[in-house]
């Protein structure tokens, strides 16, 4: 089966952060920073979500834009026996209900929303760091591990708005394992 593949989902959240609330030691506590859950959210082609920490930084280009899949934080929640938990703590900017995300890497996509469409370059896996166990629950850090989402270099301008959605993918997903980890073996260069 060959592509576009239309998918329907949901954005949920489109957080928007000017500062990072994640840095130092966890046992310290995360830094009180101003964070947006925005109806909308603006992108520009190459530099991210403006009013986001990653905005314009070339250290983050080709990861400004991080999207997240809420069922695998329900996944998580339900195999520590703890939550439900709030996605927004998770820091992506982008939580989507009914998309698997890990068979997008390496590849670009569309995400439609009011009206408006972005294209996105999928480049890497949004690993997730020791303060999964501090701000979710003990032992979030490993669950979250290969489901972390993925993160994306924007290639086109246009505005991401909450509510349904379409994401026109390259290659076929499976909904269903929206919530699965995804473990990789490191690659072996030649």
């Amino acid at each position: 089966m060959s592509g576009p593949h239309r998918y329907d989902v949901e954005i949920l959240h489109l957080l928007v952060s000017p500062e990072h609330a994640y840095f130092g030691r966890p046992r310290d506590g995360a830094a009180d920073v101003p964070s947006t859950d925005a109806e909308r959210a603006e992108v520009v082609a190459g530099k991210g979500i403006v009013g986001d920490r990653f905005f314009g930084k070339a250290a983050h280009m080709d990861a400004a834009v991080t999207l997240f899949a809420v069922e695998a934080l329900d996944a998580i929640a339900a195999e520590l026996g703890a939550g439900p938990f709030d996605p927004l703590l998770t820091r992506r900017n982008v939580v989507l209900r009914g998309v698997e995300l890990a068979p997008l890497l390496g590849e670009e996509v569309v995400l439609e929303s009011g009206g408006s469409s972005v294209r996105l370059r999928v480049g890497r896996p949004a690993n997730p760091c020791a303060w999964m166990d501090r701000v979710l629950a003990p032992g979030a850090h490993a669950a979250m591990r290969g489901r972390g989402g993925v993160r994306c270099m924007p290639l086109s301008d246009g505005v991401l708005h909450r509510g349904p959605a379409v994401l026109v993918s390259p290659v076929p997903l499976d909904p269903a394992r929206a919530g699965a980890a995804v473990r990789r073996l490191p690659s072996r260069l030649p």
